[in-house]
């Protein structure tokens, strides 16, 4: 009778220890799930983010050939200046990834010495269509402002996430790379998150 209680208690204890384990399996998928599920939420909301800055970029570029049409008829002398601005329009609009961001940053140098030629030329500063396509252009530069804020704050909670431990296990197996963030290249552009006019 002794013997079979301490048999009795051996099955307890295998019991408990295997249910301890299950447990804990248990609780291991869980946590993958979880934390699985949050880095495909980030992954997500970076190419949102992403998505939103190309479409504020893309009313960017419908607006610069009418903005350059606008100057050409005040500042006929002024082509290389708006060549530059339709070739960093053009390198902007076909770049992809890092090259895409540097080219935005060419593209808001040469439109922010397009608008100087407004100071140059009263009677373009003037023209009513050359002021709304630069109130247009400075409400679509916020948007962009706004929406890079929002990518960057994504971005680093996604690397965020890749770098630290237990979650760059999950990050790893998922294969995620960090991303970059959407950075402007220099100080004073850093200063002024709008186009001055």
């Amino acid at each position: 009778m002794h013997h079979l209680f301490l048999l009795s208690t051996g099955a307890w204890i295998g019991i408990i220890a295997a249910a301890v384990i299950v447990v804990l399996l248990l609780a291991i998928v869980i946590w993958y799930i979880g934390c699985y599920n949050k880095l495909q939420r980030l992954k997500n909301r970076v190419e949102e983010g992403w998505s939103t800055i190309d479409v504020q970029l893309k009313k960017r570029y419908d607006l610069i050939p009418n903005l350059v049409e606008t100057v050409k008829g005040y500042a006929k002398h002024e082509s290389g200046t708006l060549e530059a601005v339709i070739r960093a329009r053009g390198e902007a609009m076909n770049a992809r990834g890092e090259e895409k961001m540097q080219a935005e940053n060419v593209l808001s140098g040469t439109l922010k010495s397009l608008f100087a030629l407004g100071e140059a030329y009263p009677e373009l500063k003037a023209n009513t269509n050359f002021l709304d396509l630069q109130n247009q252009l400075r409400s679509v530069e916020t948007e962009i402002a706004s929406a890079r804020r929002y990518y960057n704050g994504t971005v680093k909670e996604l690397n965020t996430c890749i770098d630290v431990f237990p979650s760059n296990l999950v990050a790893r197996r998922m294969r995620l790379e960090k991303k970059v963030y959407f950075e402007l290249d220099s100080a004073e552009e850093k200063n002024a998150p709008s186009v001055k006019f």
